[in-house]
């Protein structure tokens, strides 16, 4: 396998065949003008085309085991054969030399590149006539810096490869924390749709069954009513079961094309989930479409918040108002109970002892891009918030 330091250099190849084939064409020219057509010069001209052919080759014997390093010594064995005989080949060098880079490693390239330029500056000291050291000390040392540039280069080369491998680990590490990070997310938004669906109905079940019970012998219509009413909500919560598996908003809200089906969902909410307490629900604004999925989270906040109320805070009244405004939609739910304080964590108040509870809210509405908002006072009520931004594209649903 091949593991010169020249060896990843995409299409070098083509261009060094060009360029030893030009210069092989080149050189015979120039040793035709110098010689005369004898049978030194066919030795001549045929070790030039025996090289060249010879050099074409090469990417036959790529990657064929240790045929490579066979192939080099071939090639530099019939250059330095040529260059010997006639000097003016001997600028065919370069070609082989860089040849000689991709094949072998760095420490037998330096060796064979020193030694191909000493072939050099020994063939060119036989047609001079006079002995000049620069012609031996001049190619050995441009051979050396060119050959330790180029060993420069592949470590730097080799180095940003090896970033480039720690940073693509890293975001494959990265990948998987998102997925864990995503599936304990999904975990958890689960767990919230059914704290705040599943949950809040078998809690209004549990209430309605409890006032019948007390009303079965002194009242039987009304726990006729508490039970009928238990019946539509254990409905209602095997519809929210199902809807929670598929991961769906509710039903009705998903086709809406009126606006309607939103304020029917909070009248039904209001209907089933006062147990006793007055809830009135207003709509301000003309009704228009939303997205089902923020519709499902207002109709779910609005079904928590409202279990709050009727379990903590005391309170005798509920309104759920619905505000459309032209780049939003606003639910706020207010009641005249106890009230608490926000900044301290009452365990007895919304939001505490109730799991999810507001936090829940919160942590909904973020997920779809809105905000959640409780205000709240010793004695003054509480006013849960909700509201999440509406497009052009949202408001046609």
């Amino acid at each position: 396998m091949e593991e010169g330091i020249l060896a990843p250099v995409a299409r070098l190849d083509r261009w060094l065949d060009a360029v030893l084939v030009a210069l092989l064409v080149t050189c015979s020219v120039r040793y035709l003008l110098r010689h005369d057509l004898d049978g030194t010069a066919v030795l001549v001209l045929a070790g030039a085309a025996v090289l060249g052919a010879a050099h074409l080759t090469r990417r036959r014997v790529a990657d064929r085991g240790a045929w490579p390093t066979v192939w080099i010594a071939v090639v530099v064995a019939l250059w330095v054969t040529l260059t010997l005989v006639a000097p003016s080949f001997a600028w065919t060098a370069v070609p082989v030399a860089f040849a000689v880079l991709q094949v072998l490693p760095f420490a037998y390239a330096v060796t064979v590149v020193v030694g191909m330029t000493a072939v050099v500056s020994v063939a060119w000291s036989r047609i001079a006539t006079d002995l000049d050291p620069t012609v031996l000390v001049g190619p050995v040392g441009i051979a050396l810096v060119t050959v330790l540039s180029y060993r420069a280069l592949d470590r730097e080369a080799r180095t940003r490869q090896a970033l480039l491998d720690e940073l693509t680990e890293a975001q494959a590490d990265l990948a998987t924390a998102q997925r864990r990070s995503g599936a304990l997310t999904e975990r958890t938004r689960l767990s919230r749709e059914i704290h705040d669906s599943v949950g809040q109905g078998l809690s209004s079940i549990t209430l309605l069954l409890g006032a019948a019970e007390q009303d079965w012998d002194k009242r039987p219509l009304a726990a006729r009513d508490h039970v009928t009413a238990a019946g539509a909500a254990a409905r209602d919560a095997l519809d929210e079961v199902r809807r929670v598996v598929r991961d769906l908003a509710p039903a009705d809200l998903e086709d809406d094309t009126t606006g309607d089906a939103l304020p029917a969902a909070l009248a039904r909410v209001a209907a089933t989930g006062s147990h006793g307490l007055d809830v009135q629900v207003r709509v301000h604004g003309d009704a228009v479409p939303v997205p089902s999925t923020v519709a499902g989270a207002l109709v779910r906040s609005a079904r928590g918040a409202l279990a709050n109320v009727v379990e903590h805070a005391h309170a005798t009244r509920a309104v759920v108002s619905l505000t459309y405004l032209p780049d939003e939609v606003l639910l706020d739910v207010r009641d005249d109970g106890q009230g608490f304080d926000p900044a301290e964590p009452t365990p007895s108040g919304p939001g505490g002892d109730r799991g999810h509870g507001v936090d829940g809210i919160r942590r909904r509405a973020a997920d779809l891009g809105g905000r959640a908002e409780v205000e709240s006072a010793p004695r003054e009520g509480t006013t849960v918030s909700v509201r999440f931004p509406l497009g052009t594209g949202d408001r046609h649903g």
